[in-house]
This record gives C-alpha cells, structure tokens and sequence, in this order.
C-alpha cells in the first residue's frame, strides 16, 4: 500500500513512540490527523515540542479514546489508522487496573468498530512485547504462548485478541505490530533506560531501581517508527502479528553498566522494594525473534547489537541531559 495520498490517523500522537511516528509521517510530506487526550490545558503532548513547521502541517483533534462517538468522528475520513493510544505502565496496571480495561480493550473497539462500520482501509494495531511474558524458547516467534503476568499484559493480550477478531469475523483489514522494549528521547521515566539516565543526568550517584537480573530485547524509537511505516505499507501484514525489535537481549544490570560508562560517571545502585514486581509477574526474558519482520516487511533494526544499543544510548542520554528536556522530569521521586 502506498501511504501517499492517503489521509492517516494516528492515535496516541501525543505520547513518546506517537508523536515520533507523527512527526516522521509529516516530515515525508504525509496527510496526518493527530488524536490526542483531551485536556482542560490545550496540550497537545510531546507534539507541542515538535517544530512549527511540523506542527503547522498536522491536524490535532483532541478526544478520549474510551469514547465511542468521539472515535468514530476522529476515525471519519481518514483511509489508514495507526492505533497506538493505551496506558502502559505496568505498575500504575497494579492500582488502577479498570483504567486499564476501559482504554486498552474498550479503546482499541471503539478504533475497530469505527474503522470496520467507516471502511477503513487498513488499522495498524499496537502490541506490546509483555504479552509473551517470560520467554519460554529464545528468541520469541510470534507463536509463542501470551501469559499476562500483569493486568496492563492481559489488557494488551486482550486488545490484540479483539482486533484480531474482527479481521477473522468482518474481515477488517487489521495488521498487528508487537514492538519489544522501545527507548529513546521522551520515553517516561517509568521505563528503565530513562530512570536510570534521568537520575545519573540530575547528578545522583546513588541510582534508586528495580530489579537488575531481567533481560530485555531494547529497541531504539527510530526503529520502532521504521516498523510502524512498514506494516502500514505491507499488504501482507494484514491479519497478522509481526515481532519488531532488535535481535539482541542484555540485562538490566548491564544496561545500567553502559549507560554509567557512556556519562562517564561511578555510580551505586539501590534496590528501591518500591520499583520491584511482584516476584510472578516479573517477565525475566525478552528476546524477539524478528525473522518475519525481516521477511515481510524488509524491515531490520539500525540500531542493533551491542553497538546499536551504545549508539542508541548516546542519543537518549544527549536528550536527556539538555536542561530543558531533564527540567520535564522529577528525578527525585518514584512515578508508578
């Protein structure tokens, strides 16, 4: 499918992977409509820090994904929808699991049944890697088991099942992206690779984590992106789930050791109880298998191995350790 001409959706514009892929469509001179979460200050997300000239191109309609109707009119006129609008942070799902069912099951319907009713000519479903849970056989294929081993996993799991239910029953043209570990500049400091850079760039040397032995498949955003583009593109990701990640598994102890070493600083760790998983739903391995990917799509990392991962790292920590964009984050305490 060509991408050219068409007028594309994208949900969740406003959050980290979203206003990347937004401004990366714009930049290649595509149609975009931006949903973002309505709010009472007129934010626009982490678009607002994107430049005029991009900003100036896009259409912003503001909503709610958990509502039907509005939806259905952010959904009207638009030829391609990449869903990516959800709550993700696994220890805020341990709270306020609800929340979690209402925007990741509900929302991605209201995204179908629009898209379905609307004839929508292809919806690029997002997925996340925690549905696997912890691998059972490296690298992961698509075919391996989905375990939710936290509510915002079984949210996700039962998102890509609704999704997927309606291109086998109504035959919608839905496409499934699972992207492993994304990372980069304006990633939330829930995820690990921030927390640890945004503490160490605020000059601590006592650096407050979870637990340090689980192993992580990290993805720069510029790949995630790349893999986005491409499903959306491919006419035979239609009906089907596609891994995207780096090919490469490190642990977080390590991560932490090369992220030191890039900032060059001495640093000790402090096992925070507060950051730890409960011991059964830690995922203790992840580790895509991206063969599919590279078949179907053409799609391969940049940024992969251990010096993609360094190269990836160096650009985060640039990002991060700009005053203005380490002025965004409170290093000083723990946001679940």
């Amino acid at each position: 499918m060509d991408l050219y001409g068409k007028k594309i959706l994208v949900t969740g514009a406003d959050g980290f992977i979203g206003s990347h892929l937004t401004e990366t469509l714009v930049r290649a001179g595509h149609d975009v409509r931006a949903f973002v979460m309505y709010n009472s200050f007129n934010s626009w997300g982490w678009l607002d820090t994107a430049p005029e000239e991009t900003r100036s191109q896009l259409e912003v309609v503001a909503g709610d994904i958990r509502d039907p109707n509005g939806v259905r009119k952010a959904v009207q006129g638009c030829d391609i929808v990449l869903h990516l609008a959800a709550l993700i942070a696994i220890p805020y799902s341990y709270h306020s699991p609800d929340t979690y069912i209402d925007t990741n099951i509900k929302g991605t319907l209201n995204i179908i049944q629009a898209a379905r009713d609307l004839n929508v000519e292809k919806v690029v479903h997002t997925s996340t890697s925690e549905v696997y849970g912890t691998a059972r056989q490296v690298p992961i294929t698509e075919e391996h088991p989905l375990f939710g081993q936290s509510p915002y996993s079984a949210s996700k799991i039962g998102a890509d099942q609704m999704a997927l239910s309606f291109h086998r029953s109504f035959d919608t043209p839905i496409a499934v992206i699972r992207p492993f570990n994304t990372y980069g500049p304006r990633q939330s400091a829930r995820a690990v690779i921030p927390t640890i850079i945004s503490q160490i760039a605020a000059g601590k040397e006592q650096i407050h984590l979870g637990s340090l032995h689980p192993t992580r498949d990290f993805n720069y955003v510029d790949d995630t992106v790349s893999g986005f583009v491409r499903v959306a593109e491919c006419d035979e990701a239609i009906g089907e789930v596609i891994n995207v990640g780096s090919g490469f598994e490190i642990s977080i102890g390590d991560t932490v050791g090369m992220i030191a070493d890039l900032m060059g600083r001495q640093i000790t760790i402090t096992t925070d109880e507060e950051r730890l998983r409960p011991s059964a739903s830690e995922v203790e391995r992840l580790w895509a298998c991206t063969e599919k990917a590279g078949r179907l799509l053409g799609h391969h990392a940049e940024f992969g191995g251990v010096e993609g991962l360094r190269r990836g790292l160096e650009h985060t920590i640039a990002w991060f350790s700009d005053a203005d964009n380490l002025s965004r984050y409170k290093t000083n305490i723990y946001n679940i």
